[in-house]
């Protein structure tokens, strides 16, 4: 478990500290000139990003959300790996993977130039390794300013090649999922998981009016949301990633899951950077593999 007093090391004063939720979960806290950040760590899970120059979050999460140990959170960015979705082969294992609901350590920190970084390992235990048994040291980094930049870097360290999906879950803070549009995906194959997985491919901006859940494959794009109702762009730039999934669960799957507010929904757009589907990848012996993501916001 997580030492408040052991935390206090990696603290900068007027930048970074730590605190508990009632709960026990304990969030790394970021402030500084630029931007504010929030960070549990179980799952290495952001909750928040907002520069100081915007009055809305760039990262959603929901008001019913639930900050529970051993259990996902409803929005902010859940790191899925070392999988995405359902596992292949083992129907009772949990779908993204473990990595968002277990313990991370925090090993590094520091400033430089008003950028605000921290540095997390997932931790192994006897339960992860019976779903994982591979020797695959996994880190996340962050980096605050006007601008939330983090890299997921898996490096496998065993003598053998090894399957690895993942993904940056992120949820954005959106005014009206209805009067949003998503660009930078015109062309792109996808499969359509509302219609098992069909076969389409893109023509346009995305619009929303129900229910999408789609994974673009074979794309390294940068995609922008575009905001009428916030009266703002968040561009959502990506390394090392050839999957971008895209998915809203509109009124009645959100009031299924138990997790959002009755209208919550509507202030929220997932566009995730991964390597899911056809771009599933394998890893070789002694290779490192980076997901890094850049999110900022400017006015339309």
């Amino acid at each position: 478990m997580h030492n408040l007093d052991t935390l206090n090391r990696f603290a900068i004063p007027g930048q970074l500290a730590f605190r508990a939720h009632p709960t026990g979960l304990i969030f790394a806290e970021i402030d500084n000139a630029a931007g504010q950040a929030s960070l549990c760590l179980q799952g290495a899970h952001l909750t928040n990003f907002r520069p100081k120059a915007q009055p809305e979050p760039v990262v959603w999460v929901s008001e019913a959300a639930r900050y529970l140990p051993g259990k996902s959170i409803r929005g902010g960015v859940p790191v899925c790996w070392p999988w995405f979705g359902a596992h292949p082969r083992e129907s009772q294992f949990p779908a993204h993977g473990f990595a968002r609901t277990v313990p991370w350590a925090v090993i590094d920190s520091g400033a430089t130039n008003g950028v605000t970084h921290l540095t997390l390992q997932l931790q192994p235990s006897e339960a992860t390794r019976a779903q994982w048994p591979h020797d695959t040291p996994v880190i996340l980094r962050v980096q605050v300013s006007d601008v939330l930049e983090m890299a997921l870097i898996t490096h496998n360290a065993s003598d053998q090649a090894l399957p690895l999906s993942e993904a940056l879950h992120t949820y954005f803070q959106v005014g009206d999922i209805a009067e949003v549009e998503l660009h930078g995906l015109d062309g792109c194959a996808y499969l359509d998981k509302t219609e098992d997985f069909a076969h389409k491919r893109q023509a346009g901006a995305l619009r929303f009016g129900g229910e999408t859940d789609r994974v673009y494959v074979d794309t390294t794009a940068e995609c922008v949301i575009v905001d009428a109702r916030l009266q703002r762009r968040l561009r959502i730039a990506k390394q090392g990633s050839a999957s971008t999934v895209v998915w809203t669960p509109w009124e009645q799957k959100a009031a299924a899951m138990g997790d959002y507010t009755a209208q919550g929904w509507r202030n929220m757009l997932c566009v995730e950077s991964a390597n899911a589907a056809d771009n599933a990848l394998s890893l070789a012996p002694g290779a490192t593999q980076t997901l890094r993501v850049r999110y900022s916001a400017e006015a339309l």
